[in-house]
């Protein structure tokens, strides 16, 4: 890992994984045996990753979440599918580069895949506006899904996204009713919809393209109504407080799969995705594959209804009785 992309809670394992590569690098230009420390380093940093990463509170999953060198909507695209064509824009307005989408062939079958795109370095995030779709990327994931529905294709979204972009130019161009929508075609798309949640899932940002017959979450990323800073912004006007607010949001893997939210948490190896990308991508593919081949085959009409009831089963609520009929005061 490169020592400016550690984060906090794992700055005493980066220093000692960086101490390893250094003593590495020794021995081997100045052809040092130096094997017997090297290997009770490596010992002292596999126990101390467990020790650190098997305790993580929901706070420090968050930050996993947001790790830089996490793989992206285009890492998972490009690794699990054949091949990839992008389509651009929403054919009204504009291409939104934090929305991306087109169609892939996963060993020969088409889908159409969409997904949300951060970038890993900040070149990258300005480019992909941070990951945060504009109006217009939900117009363009809405018109591929419409384009999956009419050619009978299934359609596999990735989330990650601190959400919706909050300026200016969404509210103007009607990013609530963008979501909206998109959240009401979903539930009624006549083809199969798996959805990914491989980094951060926040607020509508994520629900607009989150709608699916199966969501499949990785155990390092989190999904929420809010960020935890926004959350905490808003119950004690102190965003310092994101990390007693993330204990509150549920925004954990476990606790969503408890709740009904997901259907299944994909493992992550020690440390999280972006220590080992590709097995991680690799058991996306297969569950993927496994996933798409189930719902393909159901008959459209239960498909639906299981979806429509996979929602309705969410929340709790219940009904109270009606208030006891008041008597009338009668004077003496």
């Amino acid at each position: 890992m490169a020592g400016e992309n550690h984060l906090e809670f794992e700055k005493m394992l980066s220093e000692l994984e960086s101490r390893i590569s250094e003593l590495r690098n020794f021995s081997d230009v100045e052809n040092v045996n130096l094997q017997q420390e090297i290997r009770q380093l490596e010992k002292k940093a596999d126990d101390m990753r467990r020790e650190i990463f098997s305790n993580l509170t929901p706070w420090q999953i968050v930050q996993l979440s947001r790790h830089p060198q996490r793989p992206h909507a285009l890492d998972y695209i490009q690794g699990v599918f054949d091949s990839f064509l992008e389509m651009h824009g929403d054919r009204a307005f504009i291409d939104d580069p934090a929305m991306i989408g087109g169609l892939a062939w996963l060993e020969g079958k088409p889908v159409v895949v969409v997904g949300t795109q951060k970038g890993k370095d900040t070149k990258e995030n300005l480019a992909r506006n941070f990951g945060l779709p504009l109006p217009e990327g939900y117009r363009k994931a809405l018109r591929l899904m419409r384009f999956a529905e009419k050619f009978q294709l299934p359609v596999a979204t990735f989330v990650d996204t601190a959400g919706a972009f909050p300026g200016m130019e969404g509210e103007e161009r009607g990013v609530a009713e963008a979501i909206a929508r998109n959240l009401a075609e979903m539930s009624d798309l006549r083809v199969p919809i798996v959805v990914m949640i491989i980094g951060e899932g926040g607020s509508g940002g994520a629900l607009g393209i989150g709608v699916g017959d199966r969501i499949m979450m990785l155990a390092n990323a989190a999904y929420t109504v809010i960020t935890p800073e926004g959350c905490a912004a808003i119950l004690w006007k102190d965003r310092a407080q994101a990390a007693q607010a993330s204990e509150i949001l549920r925004l954990t893997a476990p606790d969503l799969k408890r709740l009904g939210v997901i259907d299944e948490i994909i493992p992550e190896p020690l440390g999280g995705a972006h220590r080992e990308p590709q097995t991680v991508i690799q058991q996306v593919k297969v569950r993927l594959k496994e996933i798409l081949a189930e719902l393909t085959a159901l008959p459209l009409e239960r498909l639906l209804q299981q979806r429509y009831e996979k929602f309705r089963r969410l929340g709790v609520y219940a009904t109270l009785p009606a208030p006891a009929a008041t008597q009338p005061d009668h004077a003496p």
